[in-house]
């Protein structure tokens, strides 16, 4: 079990607070993560990239001189890689660099990317700042309270937009709403502070009260209920 650093609303640290075992279970796969962040980093390249092979190249169509009695080099077309405005040999041509990942593996890679800064103790807890409008300055105020070092990601309970857009002009700072973020953007951040709602750290629930057992009902006696016709004849 991982204990974080809590820190309230105005940046005054508090108690140390247990983070969830169903996530913060001590798993760490190197294996996984790696897989992650190269699927990652493949999935943001376009893909556009595109040069034209010498049959595509316009022209050359034939020889530019007879092949002997001139002493040089023989060539078939001046399209040709080695001529300047040929083609390319080995040109990219357009293709998707998209990646799948076993939904399995994505989620324990980002596990372990939480659970390994949490074992480095760079994972925080803590109470945003409540903003009315966006306010850069008050957002930058928190985190100096924290005093963290290098780059941090805020992970907010839900899509918090006045903190997202507190933080665009700050540099080195990253928010996202929490179970958005991938394991590259984990991995990126030296700390992650995560809003302490977010884990589902609520208040206690009232305590429930004790419901009343039904008495059980009292038959009457044949006698008595005899009785009781009698009277109502008369």
């Amino acid at each position: 079990m991982f204990k974080a650093r809590y820190y309230k609303a105005d940046g005054k640290k508090g108690k140390a607070r247990e983070l969830p075992a169903t996530i913060f279970d001590g798993t760490v796969n190197e294996s996984a993560m790696h897989q992650v962040v190269k699927a990652y980093l493949s999935n943001q390249r376009q893909g556009t990239g595109s040069a034209k092979t010498r049959s595509a190249v316009r022209g050359g169509s034939r020889k530019p001189w007879r092949q002997k009695g001139t002493g040089r080099a023989r060539q078939g077309t001046i399209r040709a890689p080695q001529w300047v405005g040929g083609g390319v040999a080995f040109p990219p041509i357009p293709h998707s660099w998209r990646q799948r990942l076993p939904k399995k593996v994505r989620s324990l890679a980002r596990r372990s990317a939480l659970n390994d800064r949490a074992e480095h103790d760079r994972v925080v807890l803590a109470e945003l700042p409540s903003m009315d409008v966006p306010k850069t300055r008050d957002l930058l105020g928190f985190l100096d309270a924290l005093k963290l070092e290098g780059k941090t990601l805020i992970l907010t309970n839900g899509n918090n937009t006045n903190v997202h857009r507190s933080a665009r002009n700050l540099k080195g700072v990253q928010v996202l709403p929490f179970g958005s973020e991938s394991v590259y953007d984990v991995l990126w951040a030296h700390t992650v502070v995560i809003e302490l709602g977010a884990l589902g750290e609520t208040k206690a629930a009232p305590a429930r009260k004790a419901k009343k057992k039904a008495e059980p009902k009292v038959e009457a006696a044949p006698e008595a209920a005899d009785e009781a016709a009698s009277d109502e004849e008369e």
